[in-house]
């Protein structure tokens, strides 16, 4: 289980751009970054209109000098103070990460970002070279990476459990815009399925970009090329809402991706197989607490997350005893305090612990945007292989 010590940690100075009224995914930050108490909320702009803005951090009990109106003032103002912000965390749409999480990085704050990291790949190997620059922590919330399972999952692959891997299936076909919501005033819909807003691809960038790191997560393997086929299956969407991903990987290895937001009748459907040579192993992230094992010479075994045989990496990140499920916001935040532990041992002059620096990082994000660009490439090629990897040690 996460260490208890961890509630002794300074809590870090939080501040928030984006995810205001009517946001799920900024309440779940919030509530992420509150859970284990490593950060305290301080500051914030929650809406593009400052009037919203100023009363919606009025209800989260923000400080009035400290309820902004815009990220600008907020940048500008927080790097005068002394107890200016320590962290901001961004979850405002694709195209505004870039020069939201840019203004942050000149003034020496460390970012947590939603993603796509940005919606193009010259600006995120910008932010790359800004990060290191200033040597500061930069974390991307891929979320799935925050399971227990997860975690147990890239241990025994990372300790040869499998033997080599050989193919990965990853899926996350959800049914969430299997009718045209955007025409209805929904508003996370409008925003998703603007390609001016979203980027190259909404499908990729909303939903394959989790696969996409998922794979390298568990499996260890970086996507060298992809055949991509995407669609757009509700008439009258003016981006794509399906997609089907043929990968090749590094090692040789092959695999499939299918991801969707038109799989009608399915809630989230999120799932992951990696097949090695000794094994294979699969995870659902609708039954999160449980991981199947199917060795090539054995019978099948189901790993329950909270037992005592799983893996540092996995029990580092529980919360509650075996048979008490725990979820999206639980691994939301195991991923808020890796960062958290990041950020502290950076400011501290200290090493951190290696458990918690698996965290996705602003290079993670940058992979990603070079996979939603080569899917796009792809997809405009008929299908013909496209190369998806990005040179980024030398920034």
């Amino acid at each position: 289980m996460r260490p208890a010590d961890q509630s002794f940690h300074r809590p870090l100075r939080l501040g928030v751009v984006g995810g205001g009224p009517g946001s799920n995914i900024g309440e779940t930050h919030r509530q992420a970054a509150r859970l284990d108490g490593r950060y305290a909320l301080v500051a914030g702009v929650f809406a593009s209109d400052p009037d919203r803005s100023r009363a919606f951090a009025a209800k989260l009990g923000i400080a009035p000098d400290r309820r902004y109106g815009s990220w600008h003032e907020m940048a500008e103002a927080e790097a005068q103070r002394p107890d200016g912000i320590e962290v901001v965390s961004i979850m405002t749409p694709n195209n505004s990460h870039y020069a939201i999480a840019k203004a942050f990085l000149e003034r020496g704050v460390d970012v947590i970002c939603d993603k796509p990291l940005t919606t193009n790949v010259a600006q995120a190997l910008e932010l790359v070279r800004l990060t290191r620059q200033a040597g500061l922590v930069f974390g991307v919330t891929y979320n799935y990476s925050g399971y227990p399972m997860v975690r147990q999952a890239r241990a025994m692959v990372r300790a040869g459990d499998l033997g080599a891997v050989r193919l990965v299936q990853v899926e996350q076909a959800s049914g969430w815009a299997a009718t045209l919501l955007e025409a209805e005033g929904h508003k996370q819909a409008a925003w998703r399925t603007d390609p001016a807003v979203a980027g190259p691809s909404t499908v990729i960038g909303d939903l394959g970009t989790h696969a996409h790191h998922l794979v390298r997560y568990i499996a260890g393997l970086e996507v060298s090329e992809v055949s991509a086929e995407l669609s757009t299956l509700v008439p009258g969407r003016r981006t794509d809402d399906n997609g089907h991903v043929k990968l090749r990987f590094d090692n040789g290895a092959r695999g499939l991706m299918w991801v969707s937001m038109v799989a009608t009748g399915h809630l989230h459907g999120l799932r992951i197989r990696v097949y090695g040579e000794q094994g294979s192993l699969e995870w659902f992230q609708e039954q999160p607490d449980q991981l199947v094992l199917r060795p090539l010479n054995g019978p099948q075994q189901v790993l329950a997350r909270g037992a005592g045989y799983l893996a540092p990496a996995a029990r580092r990140v529980t919360r509650l005893w075996p048979g008490h499920p725990e979820g999206f916001i639980d691994a939301f935040a195991n991923v808020y305090s890796d960062i958290a532990d990041a950020v502290l041992a950076r400011r501290d002059g200290v090493a951190a612990d290696p458990l918690a620096l698996t965290y996705p990082t602003v290079e993670d994000g940058a992979l990603g945007v070079r996979f939603i660009e080569a899917a796009a490439e792809s997809n405009r090629l008929d299908g013909r292989w496209v190369d998806a990897r990005l040179p980024i040690g030398d920034l």
